[in-house]
């Protein structure tokens, strides 16, 4: 389902992800942020490529990263990085409706307020880069669903998807996908990790 290499199995960093995964004894967001950018970095050396397959499946964010804009340089600095409250359960979901075609689907909890937004995504293995365009949203209160619309209001002034430029679209470029966990760095510059919902 993953790239197999020994030297990647072996390493460090993944230890160091795996644990963050954990109830306790997880490390501190800068040891994880160190770890993330290790296997990026490693990923990027190695020329790792993964399959879509291996995304197949319902992910619970354990971890993420923001951004700040910095004029002098021009450029992003990567936030310090926090582990996901529990009490908000984020998932994100990837499924294949036809060899050519996937979507996604992000959905957030808080108490009893669920919010689900899905649409179309398509994977570039070679640069294990996943575009996607959320198009629908979906609210639930107390599992009864309230709200179920398209976004973007008519439909007809949405852009084709399929054949959008993926420059233009968002997307999260994987750079460590095992069983148990996957991790990416995002359009905007953030990394965020992700764990497989049993």
């Amino acid at each position: 389902m993953t790239a197999e290499l020994p030297s990647l199995a072996a390493s460090e960093f993944v230890a160091t992800l795996t644990q963050a995964g954990k109830d306790s004894d997880r490390p501190s967001a800068k040891v994880i942020v160190d770890a993330l950018l290790q296997a990026e970095k490693t990923a990027k050396q190695q020329r790792i490529s993964y399959t879509f397959d291996s995304l197949v499946g319902t992910w619970r964010l354990c971890f993420a990263t923001g951004t700040r804009k910095v004029r002098q340089r021009g450029g992003i600095i990567l936030g310090k990085g926090f582990y996901w409250p529990k009490f908000t359960p984020t998932y994100l979901s990837f499924s294949e409706a036809t060899s050519a075609k996937a979507e996604i689907s992000n959905q957030v909890k808080l108490g009893s307020v669920f919010l689900k937004l899905t649409g179309p995504a398509k994977y570039l293995g070679k640069k294990n880069l996943l575009a996607f365009d959320f198009t629908h949203i979906q609210i639930s209160l107390f599992g009864r669903v309230i709200y179920n619309k398209p976004l973007g209001g008519n439909k007809s002034q949405t852009k084709d998807f399929d054949n959008e430029p993926i420059a233009k679209l968002p997307f999260f470029a994987f750079f460590l996908i095992t069983e148990d966990f996957i991790a990416a760095r995002g359009r905007g510059g953030g990394l965020a990790l992700w764990f497989r919902e049993r």
